[in-house]
């Protein structure tokens, strides 16, 4: 009996010692990054953290909202990416060339932001985009509109925009003008920003082209509250039509201050997606009924974009405040749909996402189906449908919906 023991004894000895000299298992190698502007790590229990760059304060903030909700109500639909939640932040940009360079350096700053989802205004993107770019974002906005952020020889590498080009807007706003308004004659005021300058540019020419004759183009600060002197500049020339592509402040004081201005009482007057807002019309109060504001063509969005607007009234409880809440969805999707196609997935559940290869997944976007419609991305970066209407505004309503109609094209 106790030679058996002995030899048990023995035996499980030697399986001890057997067992503590095996070599442990070793851990699957995690894929090293090979993209040639570096990579982003997302750990097997973080999320995939993308940021956002709008104005959210200040008389424009229904704007960046109205976008801000848009990339909410994604995240909501998307709920996770291969495994992981979303994970959203950002920082107010302030509708300035100052607040965008602030914001994009801080964003900038932050390695584990895989994209950013902005921003709201064009000279935001043109002062603060640089950063970004540089530190190797993927940059989609839902609502830059300037010609110039797509121009080949001035974009950023890694900017992209599910909004329209003014191109586009400006042409139709002109036909409007020169075909439906029947003016031969028409003014325009800018405030210096790259969005409005470029617009009224685009306006004129088109205006010109056409037949018409431009009597003058003026130009106000952001903060200008006194309109009447370039106004009565304006009065001078006779114009038949004064467009105004400029924000909701600068536009609210134009608007209620032409009418108290001789020769301009009857002159209709037309604006932007810039004061596409409730914000706008509350502004300049009565004074808005009966002038233009050319926009998104909501009309015209894909058959989800029902489905979208009901999401948003039942999440915040209104309907939506400005002009680019479905492009802020399509904006975010562009970005789900390119992580999926990139990112490379260790055994332990963590990611590896190419920064450049997100960018060139987002650039090879073809029949993307959003709500805004069918979306896919030109070598420029435009990845918006063009689709432009001009609506009249009928009454100050309770939201952009219930003041305006639809006027063109008809």
């Amino acid at each position: 009996m106790s030679k058996r023991l002995t030899l048990f004894n023995l035996f499980a000895i030697a399986a001890l010692v057997l067992a503590a000299c095996a070599t442990p298992a070793t851990e699957a190698p995690k894929i090293a990054c090979t993209d040639k502007i570096g990579c982003v790590e997302v750990g097997a229990k973080d999320p995939i953290h993308l940021a956002w760059m709008f104005v959210v304060s200040g008389e424009d903030a229904s704007l960046g909202v109205d976008e801000r909700r848009g990339v909410e109500i994604a995240i909501d639909d998307k709920k996770q990416i291969l495994g992981h939640d979303i994970k959203l932040d950002g920082v107010d940009s302030l509708c300035s060339a100052e607040g965008g360079q602030a914001a994009g350096a801080k964003l900038a700053a932050d390695k584990t932001i895989v994209a950013v989802i902005g921003s709201s205004c064009s000279s935001e993107m043109r002062a603060g985009g640089p950063a970004m770019s540089q530190a190797g974002f993927t940059i989609i906005s839902p609502s830059n509109t300037a010609p110039d952020l797509t121009d080949p020889a001035k974009r950023l590498p890694g900017y992209f925009r599910t909004a329209h080009n003014d191109n586009f807007q400006g042409k139709v706003a002109a036909e409007f003008a020169f075909n439906g308004a029947k003016a031969k004659t028409a003014a325009t005021i800018h405030d210096g920003s790259l969005y409005a300058q470029q617009l009224q540019q685009v306006f004129a020419d088109e205006f010109k082209k056409l037949g018409g004759t431009i009597t003058s183009q003026e130009a106000i600060q952001p903060t200008d509250k006194d309109m009447k002197p370039v106004l009565t500049k304006i009065a001078t020339g006779k114009p038949e039509f004064i467009y105004l592509p400029v924000f909701v402040a600068a536009g609210g004081f134009l608007t209620s201050q032409a009418k108290q201005v001789a020769g301009l009482e009857k002159t209709p007057l037309m604006g932007a997606d810039g004061m596409y807002a409730l914000d706008f019309l509350k502004a300049a109060d009565k004074a808005s009924v009966g002038m233009y504001l050319s926009s998104p063509d909501f009309a015209a969005f894909a058959a989800g974009y029902k489905d979208f607007l009901d999401k948003h009234q039942k999440k915040y409880n209104e309907k939506p405040l400005s002009a680019f809440h479905a492009h802020g969805y399509d904006a975010a999707g562009l970005v789900f749909a390119a992580i999926e196609k990139v990112a490379k997935k260790n055994a332990d559940g963590s990611l590896l996402i190419g920064r450049q290869d997100l960018r060139d997944a987002v650039q090879g976007t073809k029949d993307h189906k959003g709500v805004t419609g069918t979306l896919s991305c030109l070598p420029n970066g435009d990845c918006g449908a063009p689709l432009i209407a001009v609506y009249e505004v009928t009454k100050v309503g309770k939201d952009m919906g219930d003041s305006t109609k639809k006027i063109w094209p008809k």
